[in-house]
């Protein structure tokens, strides 16, 4: 029996590489009369898309596994071969967003599925030939209805329950996903918000800095101190720990002051807690990343202490030493990890310069419709991390960055007047000010003393 989003796949890829954006933008203002006729040419030939009933007003039904038959197939593939035989795009983009709407229930289930997963590929399984994935839409609570309607020069400014992946918006890049349970956010229902807990960690570095030369190339590398990282996570604990008393959500940790043990302290120390602490445990914990064999690593840890995935940084940090710029000697492994969560919609870690190579970020916000994008870094200012925020802006994609005392350098102080950035989508009743909650540094920085106690709270709120 064919697979449903092996046809919905091939539907989208023939609408992607047929249509241009002259035609999105004209569909955006289809006339009543032309719906209507999309609306009766699908259902003389795929009546199961419809509720029984009369003709006007025809209500679309959700559809079930049991309406899977091989005639349902059979007439789905027929219509779309006489739509495209007959060049009516405005009539296969229609049915398009009829199997949207239609699809829901199947989608919810795949859902469930999904959760059950170590990591999730897309649904179809024809993604190769036909250059797109499908995966469900999981809604957002600071998403408006019509996110996209301002562009609506791309498909998926039409699509609402099907999350559509274009391999040639994706690239080279790989995609892994990971449906969080329902259980990992056990607030989110009764909030319909995220609290988010940020923390610079401390002023001391706890590595050096190594400058290399190969191939012509400057390199710099990390190799960390301290024989014994006890201290170290130890204090990370304390702040996971304050993060969960105040019931955050969401606890970020800046970029390369972790440790080769840390990941294991951490879950052991979970999984020591009674029942009752470790309920209150933040749902999602981004560790603070961690440099090793030319990889700058983030690792994001669920509640009960178990590693959901790893993020690598894909691109590489340039930094001047003494006048003369050397690059970050990491190797990208081109794997992008994306967190699904109804309610929360999609997170994505993208380490500190990351974020800031515009044409990577955009990339990952065209391709999964991000809402939440947390940026760990290790920093010497600000300013360009503020003005990459406002490409976020349109899209309502908020963003959680952090940095951390340890990157001031003498002579920068005026970079570091704030630590950290919740960039937000609020109301139009709103105070604008609110869109931005800044995280002071504490005056002790700049004299190098850390008391080891700064924590931030920000909650992203549903609009």
């Amino acid at each position: 029996m064919p697979n449903l989003y092996n046809i919905v796949a091939a539907l989208c890829s023939d609408i992607v590489n047929s249509c241009s954006e002259e035609f999105f933008v004209k569909y955006s203002c289809v006339s009543p009369a032309e719906k209507d006729r999309i609306y009766r040419e699908v259902r003389a030939g795929v009546g199961t898309l419809f509720l029984d009933g009369p003709e006007e007003g025809a209500v679309i039904r959700e559809l079930i596994p049991g309406d899977l038959t091989e005639t349902f197939f059979a007439e789905m593939e027929s219509l779309i071969e006489r739509f495209k035989a007959e060049g009516d795009y405005y009539a296969m983009l229609g049915l398009l967003q009829i199997l949207d709407q239609s699809m829901a229930l199947l989608l919810n289930q795949a859902v469930e599925e999904l959760e059950q997963e170590n990591f999730s590929i897309v649904l179809n399984t024809n993604r190769e030939s036909v250059g797109v994935g499908l995966l469900p839409r999981c809604s957002c609570a600071w998403e408006r209805k019509h996110r996209l309607i301002h562009r609506y020069n791309n498909l998926e400014s039409f699509l609402y329950n099907i999350l559509l992946i274009e391999n040639s918006v994706l690239g080279d890049l790989i995609d892994k996903h990971y449906f969080l349970k329902k259980d990992l956010f056990p607030r989110f229902k009764e909030r319909n918000a995220v609290k988010i807990a940020a923390t610079p960690l401390r002023r001391e570095r706890n590595f050096k800095v190594q400058l290399t030369d190969k191939d012509k190339v400057q390199y710099f590398n990390i190799t960390y101190e301290n024989p014994s990282f006890d201290a170290d996570n130890e204090l990370i604990w304390n702040k996971i720990w304050t993060a969960a008393e105040n019931e955050s959500d969401i606890v970020v940790f800046p970029e390369l002051l972790g440790n080769v043990e840390m990941t294991a302290y951490v879950a052991d120390k979970i999984k020591a807690l009674s029942p009752e602490d470790a309920d209150k445990i933040p749902s999602l914990i981004i560790l603070p990343s961690y440099w090793e064999k030319n990889r700058n690593v983030v690792t994001i840890m669920d509640k009960f202490g178990n590693v959901i995935c790893k993020q690598n940084k894909q691109n590489p940090f340039r930094k001047e030493f003494d006048g003369v710029g050397y690059l970050e000697q990491i190797n990208s492994n081109l794997v992008v990890n994306i967190l699904h969560f109804e309610g929360v919609g999609r997170i994505a870690i993208m380490v500190c310069r990351d974020f800031l190579e515009t044409e990577y970020m955009q990339q990952l916000m065209r391709c999964f419709k991000l809402t939440l994008i947390i940026v760990p870094s290790f920093s010497t200012g600000s300013y360009d991390f503020r003005r990459s925020f406002d490409l976020c802006a349109h899209e309502d994609c908020n963003v959680v960055w952090v940095n951390t005392c340890a990157a001031l350098i003498k002579g920068k102080e005026a970079n570091f007047q704030d630590i950290g950035y919740v960039r937000k989508r609020i109301s139009r009743n709103e105070d604008e000010a609110q869109m931005l909650y800044k995280m002071p540094i504490c005056k002790g920085a700049f004299s190098g003393e850390c008391a080891h106690d700064c924590i931030y709270y920000e909650t992203i709120q549903g609009v």
